[in-house]
């Protein structure tokens, strides 16, 4: 369904992108953040199943900035690597990234975002600071950040068996930001990736419906 394209940052530097687009009309765009391990078969099918509701999705390949065409396994040399990557970029090189892919689909109609993992904390910030509606699953960089004024609509999914966000780091999302939507699952952290051990069906397919709600208001009713 999806295809491979070159976008321009804000630097000299193109990165790639993994493009899908609906059949008809689209509904609006999404910018889909990946996780640390790159834009993989599991993120390139996530950017497929939004086309599929009818959104023009791009998925772009942040650590291209550092290294070409990162794929990674989701094995502890794997997470090692994503989390040197992510750490080397930055949120703020990411956060540009998201404003050039989202002018890369701008034709679609409204923007907005969903991000996984580290990618949704860059979703968040998506909302806070480019003004894009954004679902953030289970970002575990939230917390310095909460204390903005979003620009946007946000709204948070949390795994209740995360070890990486406690429940009291859920509860400061609900007291900081009150009028956005946050919820939990009986779930682990990446309960959502269905490649994995972490994967739970009933939560990743409720999270989805909800977010679909979102999308559908913010960015298809807008």
């Amino acid at each position: 369904m999806g295809q491979h394209i070159n976008i321009p940052t804000s630097g000299t530097q193109c990165i790639g992108a993994y493009l899908a687009r609906p059949q008809g009309q689209p509904k609006g765009g999404i910018v889909v953040i990946q996780e640390i391990f790159g834009v993989n078969a599991h993120m390139r099918s996530v950017t497929d199943r939004f086309a599929e509701h009818g959104y023009t999705a791009i998925a772009p390949a942040f650590f291209d900035h550092l290294e070409t065409g990162v794929e990674l396994d989701y094995d502890e040399a794997g997470f090692a690597k994503g989390r040197q990557l992510v750490g080397e970029l930055g949120l703020e090189r990411a956060l540009e990234d998201v404003a050039s892919a989202a002018g890369a689909i701008a034709s679609s109609g409204k923007i907005g975002t969903v991000g996984y993992c580290w990618g949704g904390t860059v979703a968040l910030l998506a909302a806070l600071r480019l003004g894009l509606p954004s679902v953030s699953y289970y970002g575990a960089r939230n917390l310095p950040f909460l204390h903005e004024q979003p620009k946007a609509p946000v709204m948070f999914h949390f795994g209740e068996k995360d070890q990486h966000i406690t429940p009291e780091m859920v509860a400061r999302h609900r007291e900081l930001l009150p009028q956005m939507e946050t919820f939990t699952y009986p779930a682990d952290h990446g309960f959502n990736r269905d490649v994995g051990a972490s994967y739970h069906e009933p939560s990743a397919k409720l999270a989805l419906e909800r977010t679909l709600a979102f999308l559908d208001t913010h960015l298809a009713g807008a």
